[in-house]
């Protein structure tokens, strides 16, 4: 195989990688900030309870249905707690 060849393949297989892994990323979040969005809809503290949505659904990959409740449906999100112990994630 040409030297020149393998070096742009290598290259290439690179760029595409790198792309790859920023579409999912750009997915991941345009799907928690979608997601946030309805399960904070109702929240008296919306941007608090959009931060910490947030962080949820980024470590844990998925955020309950609804506006309140429904943990069960996401274990990750539901197990989190705070430093005092109680639920991280709204």
């Amino acid at each position: 195989m040409n030297p020149v060849f393998a070096t742009l393949l290598f290259c290439s297989l690179l760029l595409s990688f790198s792309f790859l892994e920023s579409a999912i990323a750009y997915e991941d979040a345009s799907y928690c900030s979608k997601k946030c969005s309805d399960r904070c809809s109702v929240a008296g503290v919306q941007d608090r309870c959009l931060k910490y949505c947030g962080i949820c659904c980024t470590e844990c990959k998925c955020v309950p249905s609804g506006t309140y409740g429904n943990k069960h449906e996401c274990p990750c999100y539901r197990d989190k707690v705070n430093k005092k112990g109680k639920p991280k994630c709204p």
